[in-house]
């Protein structure tokens, strides 16, 4: 699905900061969206806050990017525990700007209560209303 001139995947869930989360076998695959990496520009740099066994909250910030105009943090959808980080993205924030979807997925997490965190994020045509309003207000 579109919305002007970004995709919003319906297999995904989203949250109000524009991280997506993508179900993988009872793990998530979270990222940011293709609004984000728009809004963001050039990217410059993506670093982690958390590694491999850390334990995250809803919410919590796991990273931060950012680009020549603005830092974002970046923030968890889901509570668990992380236990993979794309490290790649730190020497090629690029990848994040070419495929938001696919290879510049951020972090996997093993989620500590999915359901309960879902309840707390948008489906895709939730996101793409939301998305429709914060555009008509910009």
């Amino acid at each position: 699905m579109k919305v002007n001139d970004y995709e919003v995947p319906e297999d995904l869930y989203y949250s109000e900061t524009h991280e997506w989360l993508r179900i993988e076998n009872g793990k998530v695959r979270v990222g940011i969206t293709d609004y984000a990496r728009k809004q963001l520009g050039n990217i410059t740099y993506v670093g982690f806050e958390v590694s491999q066994g850390s334990e995250i909250k809803f919410k919590q910030a796991f990273g931060e990017i950012e680009s020549e105009k603005a830092t974002e943090d970046l923030y968890s959808p889901v509570s668990g525990k992380v236990i993979e980080v794309n490290s790649e993205l730190e020497d090629m924030p690029q990848i994040v700007e070419e495929d938001p979807y696919g290879k510049g997925w951020m972090i996997v997490v093993e989620p500590a209560n999915l359901e309960d965190d879902l309840k707390n994020l948008m489906d895709a045509k939730e996101y793409a209303e939301y998305l429709r309003k914060k555009l008509e207000e910009e």
